[in-house]
């Protein structure tokens, strides 16, 4: 699916920057969105895997459903204007803009018992991230399922055959996701070393959050 070509460091149109943090190669980042809110994921240095849920503030059990979605959008793959459903058919988020096409939901993260499976090494992992960003609201490992991986190529052959591949993502690409209600929203900036999710050399992503300017009272 063709990309929008977009000024990659203007704000999304009638936005204002809230807060802009830097999660380092194998670091996490988690928060709370407001319906109407947008986060930006920036990709840095380019073929960098960002694991990303996200669950209904209100019910976390309504959690991002990669079934749920990939039937309502006829698609194994997450672009521009995908609808990112939850459990119960709740639009959560919507991919408003990205500039790296063919974002993964079928991968699913890393783990220290996949990796010592896969490759003989234990590890840090998207897992133990997800974890430690999901305690810090009352949830745990129970509550993790399949997630989107921005940035991170998994294409499908005919035969179904699947395996991940060398990213698209470029230095700067970027993909928003807009909040359709209040959402928690938890990342893992990949650490992955021993496939190409992160070009076998995790980077840094800036992860930027906007809002709309609140209207004064005359």
């Amino acid at each position: 699916m063709p990309q929008t070509k977009v000024n990659k460091r203007a704000p999304p149109k009638g936005y204002i920057l809230g807060t802009s943090v830097l999660v380092d190669p194998g670091g996490s980042w988690s928060g709370i969105l407001a319906s109407g809110e947008v986060v930006r994921f920036i990709d840095l240095e380019g073929r960098q895997a960002v694991d990303f849920l996200c669950y209904n503030a209100a019910d976390t059990r309504d959690r991002y459903n990669a079934a749920n979605t990939m039937k309502m959008g006829e698609n194994v793959f997450i672009n521009a204007g995908t609808v990112l459903y939850g459990e119960y058919a709740t639009r959560l988020m919507r991919v408003a803009r990205s500039t790296s096409p063919n974002h993964d939901t079928i991968g699913g993260c890393c783990s220290l018992e996949m990796n010592l499976l896969r490759y003989g090494r234990r590890t840090h992992s998207c897992r133990a991230n997800f974890i430690h960003e999901l305690a810090k609201f009352g949830m745990g490992e129970t509550d993790i399922v399949a997630n989107v991986n921005f940035f991170m190529s998994v294409p499908v052959g005919r035969d179904g055959h699947m395996a991940i591949s060398e990213g698209p993502s470029k230095a700067g690409d970027f993909v928003e996701v807009e909040a359709l209600t209040d959402v928690i929203v938890a990342i893992s900036n990949c650490p992955q070393k021993y496939n190409p999710a992160s070009g076998y050399n995790p980077t840094p992503i800036r992860i930027e959050t906007y809002a709309r300017p609140v209207k004064r009272r005359a």
